[in-house]
């Protein structure tokens, strides 16, 4: 079975898609360059800390390191999608969880992390306003699809 970046799990009988999620290729970028500049400052601290005469190549590296990431997971990741339905958050890769096991909603730049009661972790990732995300989420929870 080959992977698929959209909701794969089959609706329940009266169940219907009430909102999708996707990613902003915007954000995706923006938070690129976000890490790409904490790489290459974390990169040319350390050569400096070490006594590396050629600290500037930590920037080279940093850069170089989340260019290729990016470059390489754009594909998948602005391709990943998650549908909201009355009861259930259905996404990526067979991921299904019901609404009322959500206990946490957090941020962390464009994404929101869901956490459930049960501890597990998921990521609706490069959101383009993640407090609208959370907002439909949470109203969601109480039956306030609209």
């Amino acid at each position: 079975m080959i992977p698929t970046m959209t909701p794969t799990t089959p609706l329940n009988s009266a169940e219907t898609v009430v909102h999708s999620f996707l990613p902003d290729r915007g954000a995706y970028w923006r938070d690129h360059a976000w890490m790409a500049a904490g790489a290459m400052t974390l990169g040319m601290t350390i050569l400096w800390a070490v006594g590396n005469p050629h600290e500037w190549t930590g920037a080279v590296g940093g850069l170089a390191a989340i260019a290729v990431r990016a470059f390489y997971l754009a594909s998948d990741e602005l391709n990943a999608r998650w549908d909201m339905t009355e009861t259930r958050l259905l996404g990526p890769q067979g991921r299904n969880l019901r609404l009322t096991d959500i206990k946490h909603i957090r941020t962390l730049g464009s994404a929101v992390q869901l956490i459930t009661h049960s501890g597990d972790k998921h990521m609706l990732k490069f959101q383009a306003n993640r407090d609208d995300t959370i907002a439909r989420i949470e109203r969601a929870q109480i039956g306030g699809w609209s």
